[in-house]
């Protein structure tokens, strides 16, 4: 891979704290604003466009696009998932009290799944609003960031359980434990060799797990620096972002890890997505998003 070029484009408010990202169906990239509440819209032009109707509070984190031509997004910070329409309208589902929702993925039911880091839950949430929740079976396990595996289960990163969930459309669960004790994982993303690949915040690894519960680590040439998402490229690899290092790193479908400084120091890199073009884009908590064109 050759040096790639970064640039940055800032957000209007100073202290919104991008934080999820993702592409959106209208050609757009969609963030989350975890320090003021609500989303933004990034144009293909570079426009920026602010929608903050949700609380200050409500501390949004992960964002994806729905299968009804919606954006969703977890609200940690009041328990809720927030839903807005590309041009702008915002509504909202009530999860239980205390889910504090985390991680979101669209699953093989066309449902929305989230990841209840303070209640010890995955959930399913139809695109009408109908809320089921299911327990894992890990006290304080922290669940994370999840993704729709190729075997149509949903897998789950639990925090401080050190462990991979594999959770069934039924509810049921597996829990598959990490080879590294206390390696913290995080995000997860569905690589395209038909594993899934996650991060190890506090190992300073990347993870590898295939759907019979096969697990492979490797280590970051940096073990310090703080892996936090990760999601897979067309080229078979995967880009994640090294949060402590202000740096976004690469693995290739061979194994070798490359890593790029961002230009801005101290940015916070945070989620990430590529789009169909190929390029990356960041959500840098600082304020800002980069997008990164190998």
């Amino acid at each position: 891979m050759t040096n790639p070029s970064i640039r940055e484009i800032a957000l209007a408010e100073p202290g919104s704290g991008p934080y999820g990202i993702t592409a959106g169906p209208d050609g757009a990239l969609w963030l989350t604003l975890a320090g003021t509440g609500g989303v933004a819209r990034v144009g293909p032009d570079g426009e920026v466009r602010t929608y903050l109707a949700d609380p200050a509070e409500s501390r949004p984190l992960i964002i994806t696009a729905g299968p009804d031509g919606a954006l969703w997004y977890t609200r940690s910070g009041d328990d809720r998932l927030g839903r807005i329409t590309v041009d702008g309208q915002n509504s909202s589902v009530a999860l239980p009290p205390g889910t504090a929702p985390c991680g979101l993925a669209v699953g093989p039911d066309d449902a929305l799944w989230y990841a209840g880091m303070g209640d010890d839950t995955v959930g399913r949430v139809t695109v009408d609003g109908a809320v089921t929740t299911f327990p894992l079976p890990a006290a304080k396990g922290f669940p994370s960031m999840l993704a729709a595996g190729p075997d149509g289960a949903l897998w789950l990163t639990l925090n401080q359980a050190n462990a991979i969930a594999r959770v069934a459309v039924d509810g049921q669960v597996t829990l598959h434990a990490l080879p590294t004790e206390a390696a913290g994982p995080v995000g997860i993303t569905l690589g395209g060799d038909g594993a899934l690949w996650f991060v190890e915040i506090a190992a300073g690894q990347l993870g590898r797990i295939t759907p019979d519960g096969r697990i492979d680590e490797f280590p970051l040439p940096d073990r310090a620096a703080r892996p936090h998402a990760i999601v897979a490229d067309p080229a078979g690899g995967c880009w994640f972002t090294e949060w402590a290092a202000n740096r976004i790193g690469h693995i290739d479908k061979a194994g070798r890890i490359t890593g790029h400084d961002l230009p801005t120091p101290s940015s916070e890199p945070h989620g990430l997505t590529v789009t169909p073009d190929g390029t990356v884009w960041i959500a840098l908590e600082t304020g800002a998003v980069a997008h990164l064109t190998p």
